[in-house]
């Protein structure tokens, strides 16, 4: 709108309207179709990314349940009418995977092995962490790339060393052994382990620790007493990282625990398979899976948010 003058004085209105702006924080103005345009944009874009999440959630979450009705279905219901739901509950598919597919014995192996190794791994891994965030010293670079470049090699190129390494080791041979596959473990899961906890130490805040050492306490004593419960956080994160990827290790126990009574649960499940689950009993094979899965989804239920904690804290800090 503006307002003219003419001869006689009088103020007229032109009838041109000027476009209509919106005010913004520090004075920068924005037309209002610019903001209906972006907000479209997000829309379409929050739209596209649920659908992905929904799509994502029905490939992980159909086969899952499909495991877990078939493991309550006899052979032949499972043959005739796969997709279909168990018109009967057969519990003794559990219990026959459980005692003659020898299931409970490969769990207790994968219990002793997983839990020795995320141990040791936890420990190994977040004290080197520690020193390689916090101190200075000649080739303290070098160590840390070292660490790194070991995420780059694949494990199918070292399962031939690892087995003459363990064959050949002093004293005795460590082939198919708890304690052998247990180093192997922790040697395998250390180089992301060292990457990942190097990284959240040093978000955390060096002014705790320098007063644990001015009151007088041991770098040690600072270490676990201080420095290692305000990374908890981290821990939980990478700990079920580390029991994900050792519980569902294959290919190095297949290749270093050649002994039957010791094998872990990826293996025995692979020997069912091949002999069809005992006497083309498909049913315990589905029970057998389901033993295998239920530990990894109760541990990540029970500690999802602090997973998801350990991975943001990081950015928050």
């Amino acid at each position: 709108m503006t307002i003219e003058t003419g001869e006689s004085g009088r103020v007229s209105k032109s009838d041109e309207a000027p476009p209509k702006v919106v005010a913004q924080r520090g004075g920068v103005t924005k037309k209002p179709g610019a903001a209906r345009e972006k907000s479209s944009e997000g829309g379409v874009l929050n739209v596209f990314s649920h659908g992905m999440l929904v799509v994502w959630a029905l490939m992980v979450g159909v086969p899952l349940l499909w495991v877990l009705w078939s493991s309550f279905k006899d052979s032949n219901a499972i043959l005739t009418n796969p997709w279909g739901l168990p018109t009967s509950l057969h519990f003794e598919n559990w219990a026959n995977a459980w005692n003659k597919a020898n299931m409970g014995q490969y769990f207790l192996n994968t219990i002793i092995v997983v839990g020795g190794s995320v141990i040791g791994t936890m420990v190994l891994g977040s004290m080197a962490a520690y020193v390689l965030a916090r101190f200075t010293f000649p080739g303290n670079r070098f160590i840390y790339y070292l660490f790194v470049a070991g995420m780059s090699f694949p494990v199918f190129m070292l399962v031939i060393p690892l087995f003459f390494v363990l064959r050949d080791f002093p004293g005795t041979s460590l082939l198919a052994t708890y304690q052998g596959l247990i180093l192997v473990y922790i040697a395998y899961s250390l180089p992301f382990t060292v990457f990942f906890m190097t990284a959240f130490f040093r978000t955390l805040p060096t002014s705790v620790a320098e007063a644990a050492i001015i009151d007088g306490a041991s770098h040690t004593r600072t270490f676990f007493q201080v420095m290692l419960p305000m990374a908890k956080p981290g821990l939980i994160s990478i700990g079920i990282f580390n029991f994900l990827g050792q519980w569902n290790q294959y290919l190095l126990p297949m290749v270093l625990n050649q002994d039957e009574k010791k094998y872990v649960l990826t293996q025995g499940l692979a020997m069912i398979a091949l002999q069809q689950g005992y006497e083309n009993d498909w049913g315990a094979l589905m029970a057998g899976m389901m033993i295998a899965m239920l530990p990894v989804l109760i541990v990540y239920f029970i500690f999802q948010r602090q997973v998801q904690a350990g991975l943001t804290a990081g950015a928050l800090k």
